[in-house]
């Protein structure tokens, strides 16, 4: 079943149109070169949810060896950033950070060393 979300129409246009909800742009989640083996080499996937966990959770059904490398349980890892729009979630509200169909989710693995 192809659900259709009808679209209001832009001054000038004279009709409205559909838009099927599997052609609705998503958000992207971007992974970091060492996290790619984990998603077939995939450097972003699309994932749906309205926040920033549910995204991550849905790629991580997809992608169950990068789900572990990312997750300790329900919490994200200590070593992963994890950004909105450039925006650090923990200055936000964390896995509750709310995510748009356009938004772009970046994983970044802390850097360790001296």
């Amino acid at each position: 079943m192809i659900v259709r979300e009808v679209i209001p129409c832009r001054a000038g246009n004279s009709r409205p149109y559909t838009l099927s909800l599997q052609d609705r742009p998503k958000p992207q989640v971007r992974i970091p070169t060492p996290l790619r083996p984990h998603t077939g080499g995939h450097d972003t996937v699309e994932a749906e949810g309205a926040t920033v966990g549910a995204v991550l959770g849905q790629v991580g059904e997809k992608y169950p060896a990068l789900r572990e490398r990312i997750f300790d349980g329900a919490e994200l890892r200590r070593f992963v950033n994890v950004y909105v729009n450039n925006e650090d979630i923990r200055y936000l509200d964390d896995l509750e950070t709310a995510v748009a169909d356009k938004d772009e989710v970046s994983i970044i693995p802390a850097v360790a060393g001296g």
